[in-house]
């Protein structure tokens, strides 16, 4: 994953919100934000990563006591490395996994990992078909309108992930003057921003970035546009066939999602701050952004 991964991540994780940052720009609704509900029925339960699966914690140490209760959390498990499916293992693992079983350990709370597509995730905790919705979901004003957020726990930058040795560019203004199509993920805040530099019909949408990426390398788009982390998290076997270029384009800040109006907003704002006034959080972030992270998206379950 991360042959340039330890000094660009360092640098990220260095970075990480400690409080909240500058809230991000209004984006134009996207298609999938306007999507039907998903069926949950197509979601897939799994076990928590290297912890039981019943409650976690206990009520005499609870920061707020959710008494056992069962809370619903949806990944996509191919989001390096929020989540993932290890091919070797067949188990799960990312930030999202260690992150929320923390938090469940200071609720006193049991936590069930659902795996959902992005492409509707929103919507559906929207619609109450997941208490949470972990994957690193931007925090801005339009989803605001449909899902309450938590406070946000880390800064993202979003670059440009190009074909190894592109000289035509080297930053998103350049590129802008070209004629080349983009590739980047439907229903993405990555979508979102390529639509204030480019028309619709250079902007290639894939369901899934390994998609975007593959088209890039194949040659039938001449960029992606994608978050930093998750950029690097492609470079791992590929460093000879891609790398990011250019300063970052934009700096987005991360959270939870949860249905209007859920009573788990506090109580995990709770534990988000617990967890970065104690330096929990800022462990996890270094063990995941850091340089001794070394999964890539070769590692991981399609």
């Amino acid at each position: 994953m991360r042959k340039i991964f330890s000094i660009i991540a360092l640098m990220v994780a260095l970075t990480l919100v400690l409080t909240a940052c500058a809230t991000p720009a209004t984006p134009n609704p996207t298609a999938t934000e306007q999507a039907p509900t998903p069926v949950v029925e197509e979601a897939t339960a799994l076990p928590a990563v290297d912890m039981p699966t019943s409650c976690l914690g206990t009520a005499a140490d609870a920061l707020v006591d959710l008494d056992c209760r069962e809370i619903t959390i949806a990944v996509e498990n191919a989001y390096l490395p929020f989540n993932y499916i290890s091919i070797e293992t067949g188990e799960p693992g990312g930030w999202d996994y260690e992150a929320v079983n923390e938090i469940c350990t200071r609720l006193h709370c049991t936590p069930v990992y659902v795996e959902a597509g992005w492409d509707g995730m929103i919507q559906a905790v929207s619609a109450g078909q997941f208490d949470v919705a972990a994957d690193g979901i931007t925090i801005n004003d339009e989803r605001a309108q449909v899902v309450d957020f938590s406070q946000g726990y880390i800064n993202i930058q979003q670059r440009l992930l190009v074909r190894k040795g592109e000289n035509r560019f080297s930053s998103i203004e350049e590129f802008a003057k070209t004629d080349l199509p983009l590739g980047t993920q439907t229903g993405t805040t990555n979508y979102e921003t390529a639509a204030k530099y480019f028309p619709e019909d250079r902007i290639k949408a894939f369901e899934q970035f390994s998609f975007a990426v593959q088209a890039l390398i194949a040659g039938d788009v001449d960029a992606v546009m994608i978050d930093e982390v998750a950029g690097m998290g492609y470079l791992g076997e590929n460093s000879d066939k891609v790398e990011l270029i250019g300063p970052s384009i934009s700096s987005d800040e991360l959270g939870f999602i949860f249905p209007k109006g859920s009573d788990l907003v506090d109580p995990f704002n709770q534990a988000i701050s617990a967890m970065k006034a104690d330096g929990f959080l800022s462990a996890l972030n270094v063990k995941y952004f850091g340089p001794d992270f070394n999964i890539t998206y070769d590692d991981i379950a399609d």
